[in-house]
């Protein structure tokens, strides 16, 4: 990290948390989908990477360049899209490298990326956030004027349970829930025009109830995704459900 600080204060009008109570149901995939999204309704986009122990959004973004420094802080990284992102991978010496760390100094970075980074003026700044309810996310919603919340989970029984925890723990902290999404959802095969659900029936309206906030988008199990990310290409995605997670975030917008 760098001993600057912030010298022109930053402007940011939204802070959208991504969470979930379980680990492994796509909370960074649908946290750059979503600052995707926003982006191509012309908004100005950044991404902090809270997930400081298994960071992802670099790569899936493609990102390999190290936040330059200036007397205002350091700068975030631009994506191909111009989506600023700051996440502890582009800090370490290579991706590689473990981050063993314990929670304070976990959420002493965390804080550290809200507050000496020169994030500028942003409509939105997304929120990838670590599994569970423990300090890395007690850290971002006490420290972090968070503005609402997207859950994030998958169908199988045990996800929805561990789920309903990260719903619970927002509600405890008076924490809006903008909607929920759906990830892994089906599969399509297009020589049958069929889906098929993979992990079980969905759950989108039930834990759309229990959140109390709509359902933004089912995400299917989809190979060109898959290939997007590894490849580091994923603001070149599009499909049928993510045009309905952008129209469904308009509609949250228009709204307000």
């Amino acid at each position: 990290m760098t001993e600057e600080k912030v010298k022109i204060p930053n402007n940011i009008g939204n802070v959208i948390a991504i969470m979930s109570g379980k680990g492994g149901v796509g909370k960074s995939l649908v946290a750059a989908l979503t600052a995707i999204a926003l982006k191509k309704q012309g908004f100005n986009v950044g991404i902090l990477d809270a997930d400081i122990t298994g960071p992802s959004i670099p790569k899936i973004f493609g990102i390999t360049e190290k936040p330059e420094v200036s007397e205002n802080g350091m700068h975030p990284v631009k994506s191909k899209t111009g989506i600023g992102i700051m996440s502890i991978n582009l800090l370490l010496p290579n991706e590689d490298e473990a981050v063993i760390w314990r929670g304070p100094l976990i959420g002493k970075a965390i804080t550290e990326f809200w507050e000496d980074v020169y994030w500028g003026n942003l409509d939105y700044l997304i929120v990838d956030l670590p599994p569970g309810t423990a300090d890395a996310p007690l850290t971002v919603l006490n420290s972090l004027p968070v503005s609402g919340i997207i859950i994030v989970f998958t169908p199988q029984d045990l996800t929805a349970m561990v789920v309903r925890k990260a719903v619970n723990m927002a509600k405890k902290m008076d924490k809006h829930i903008l909607g929920v999404v759906e990830n892994m959802s089906y599969l399509y095969i297009p020589e049958l025009d069929k889906k098929m659900e993979i992990f079980g029936k969905s759950r989108g309206e039930e834990m759309s109830q229990t959140a109390g906030a709509p359902l933004l988008a089912q995400i299917p199990i989809d190979i060109e995704l898959v290939k997007l990310c590894d490849e580091g290409k994923i603001e070149e995605y599009e499909s049928p459900a993510f045009n309905s997670l952008i129209q469904n975030l308009n509609q949250l917008i228009n709204k307000k």
